[in-house]
């Protein structure tokens, strides 16, 4: 292989991408606006939950019953009944994803001591949320309860039999933002790094350029690996500026070895490129290199890696399946980075995985080439 070559190769590719503005968009702008609109879209925190309430008993201690709901920042009171049917309206609009029912004599029989049965009604059309929701919900009455129960008792510096010592380690705050950005870091560079380059050699072919490519001395590692270099460079800014809008934009911390998270994103968006490089040679078209792209790179990261849906929640069949995702590794590593602080001694199987992949896309990329027409 002459470096000559593959500069001159790469160099050619630099002045295309330059010249082609969609590209530079593409390439430049685009990454930025998925990191931004999927972060702040994409969120499993839920805030002023819309919640109707019944009160049957209209008494003080049902008003702050219904207080501590607003109070707790949870839930938003959009809409009180008077009956049911007007809560099940409110429902089926969509008003309000959380019905409450407070039964008559509530105050009477919490101060009695008895039994209070309060009725829930959920949106079951919205599962996510609605589960979530019944969560935040269970923990209130619960405390509620809890702080009822030891009002009466009468024993002095009484404790619950059970008082559990919760500790959070890593995400203190459990912010989804602190998990998804994470992983959304690898979504995005695989399907930048594999749809940018599933276009290059297949454009060659459609233009009819590739016809005076094969008639030069120049051989098909030099051809793909001048490609390759364009791509890759285009690549590596992307990371940077996703992961610096991760950092100060998102407030993601940042724990780990700042070294060891280029040297995994050098050697991911390697493989990711490579995969596209490949789709470019294997099919000749852009058309379907640009549908190929989009099968192999951000369906699989999407739905596979682990990003949005946890893995062991899948099939066993799926899982298996997900172990071909090389998203999953680096989100992995990713995760492990930023809010764990791990190195390479606890991350080394993921990141060795990755180092396969990165080396077999790129070497069936340059042996898949021929320099011949047909």
């Amino acid at each position: 292989m002459k470096w000559k070559r593959v500069k001159a190769v790469a160099k050619k590719e630099f002045i295309q991408i330059r010249r082609d503005i969609r590209s530079l968009i593409l390439a430049l702008v685009i990454p930025a606006v998925m990191m931004i609109l999927f972060g702040y879209a994409v969120t499993m925190d839920i805030k002023e939950l819309p919640l109707g309430v019944y009160d049957q008993d209209q008494s003080q201690k049902s008003a702050e019953f219904i207080r501590s709901f607003e109070k707790s920042g949870y839930f938003s009171i959009r809409g009180y009944s008077e009956n049911y049917s007007h809560l099940e309206k409110l429902i089926e609009k969509g008003e309000i994803k959380i019905g409450l029912v407070i039964p008559e004599n509530f105050s009477k029989k919490i101060t009695t001591g008895e039994e209070v049965k309060v009725q829930v009604i959920l949106d079951g059309s919205d599962a996510n949320t609605s589960t979530i929701g019944l969560g935040y919900l269970s923990g209130l009455v619960s405390s509620y309860s809890k702080d009822l129960w030891l009002e009466k008792m009468i024993i002095p510096n009484f404790q619950l039999p059970l008082d559990p010592q919760v500790r959070i380690w890593y995400n203190q705050d459990l912010k989804s933002q602190n998990f998804i950005i994470p992983g959304l870091i690898a979504v995005i560079m695989m399907i930048m790094g594999g749809l940018l380059t599933s276009l290059c050699i297949a454009r060659e072919w459609e233009r009819g350029t590739m016809e005076q490519l094969i008639a030069t001395p120049i051989k098909p590692s030099e051809l793909v690996g001048g490609k390759f270099i364009p791509y890759f460079t285009i690549g590596l800014f992307d990371v940077t500026m996703v992961v610096l809008l991760g950092v100060f934009v998102f407030g993601v911390p940042l724990r780990g070895d700042i070294l060891f998270l280029a040297g995994s994103s050098v050697i991911f968006l390697l493989g990711a490129t490579g995969i596209g490089m490949l789709i470019s040679i294997l099919t000749k078209s852009q058309l379907l290199a640009n549908m190929l792209g989009i099968l192999t790179t951000f369906l699989p990261s999407y739905l596979l890696s682990g990003f949005i849906f946890p893995i062991f929640n899948m099939p066993k069949p799926i899982q298996l399946l997900t172990y071909l995702v090389p998203a999953r590794y680096f989100i992995i590593i990713l995760q492990g980075i930023f809010l764990k602080g791990s190195g390479i001694k606890v991350l080394w199987q993921d990141f060795l995985f990755l180092i396969l992949f990165s080396f077999l896309v790129v070497g069936l990329a340059i042996t898949r080439f021929r320099k011949k027409l047909g």
